[in-house]
């Protein structure tokens, strides 16, 4: 089995970041540890205020016990971590990696043309030093503008754009590319993914509805998927349905988050139908 470590923070409450990546990970089949870079009562979307326990000190900490113990990692995994942790968390990657890890970095930092509350104007420099090197960074289209210096837009975007901004977010040294939230149809949403010698789409039919956490589902996912030997499209398109599902799933007032766990069984079908095929490893 497959050693995956997650760096994010704990909302207690919300459905998001390590609350969604322990289950949903380990739903694929790999074990998955996890390193919070903070705790927080409530995510920061759509409450009226929470609180913050910020866990910086202890990632040094961790770093040098898991060292002494000789615990590696195949796989590593950043969600939501703030902009002291940039550099424990490279240097937890390098020390604690085993052969062959991969680097998975969701730059969770924005969304709707804005960055999350807390987070100033120079953070997204900071956030590109972690995806410089990584294996595959998962931004959605506020994110990526905001990587690569642009303005972000919240539509209008043609082929041409997201394939120029997919350039862009390979110039940072993000080894492949799947960028989140691309629509070329009102009634589409879906994902571009690139290797940097090759784009390609993949669509669901749009749901006409905001969820939080979603965002933290699909990279759970496609985390997990990745780590049991299937392909970055293959793990994108799997992310991706379990999203639709889980929002399908979810109740009119259940505002706060979405409800994955309705969609945990679609993870273990496709991945373990016929011991997943020959694909698995």
């Amino acid at each position: 089995m497959k050693r995956l470590l997650t760096i994010q923070d704990i909302s207690c409450v919300g459905q998001c970041s390590a609350t969604v990546a322990l289950p949903l990970v380990s739903a694929c089949g790999v074990e998955c540890a996890v390193l919070p870079s903070a705790v927080l009562s409530n995510h920061t979307g759509g409450f009226s205020s929470w609180t913050f326990a910020d866990l910086t000190p202890e990632l040094t900490n961790v770093e040098k016990k898991w060292n002494e113990l000789g615990i590696t990692f195949d796989a590593f995994y950043t969600g939501y971590v703030c902009e002291s942790q940039i550099e424990p968390i490279l240097s937890i990657m390098n020390s604690c990696a085993a052969p062959g890890a991969i680097r998975v970095v969701d730059p969770a930092m924005a969304d709707g043309g804005k960055l999350y509350a807390g987070f100033g104007d120079d953070f997204p420099s900071k956030m590109a030093k972690l995806c410089n090197g990584a294996d595959y960074i998962l931004p959605n289209l506020t994110e990526a503008a905001f990587l690569v210096g642009d303005e972000p837009k919240l539509s209008g975007y043609t082929h041409d754009d997201i394939e120029f901004l997919v350039t862009k977010l390979h110039g940072l040294g993000a080894k492949n590319v799947i960028l989140t939230g691309v629509s070329f149809k009102d009634d589409e949403l879906g994902s571009a993914i690139s290797d940097g010698k090759t784009i390609e789409y993949d669509f669901n039919p749009r749901i006409d509805r905001m969820s939080h956490g979603t965002g933290d589902v699909y990279a759970s996912v496609f985390a997990g998927s990745l780590l049991r030997g299937r392909s970055a499209f293959e793990s994108a398109a799997l992310a991706a349905d379990v999203v639709c599902e889980a929002i399908r799933n979810t109740k009119e007032d259940h505002w706060y988050g979405v409800s994955f766990e309705y969609a945990i069984p679609l993870v273990v079908k496709t991945l373990f139908a016929d011991n997943a095929g020959s694909k698995d490893k």
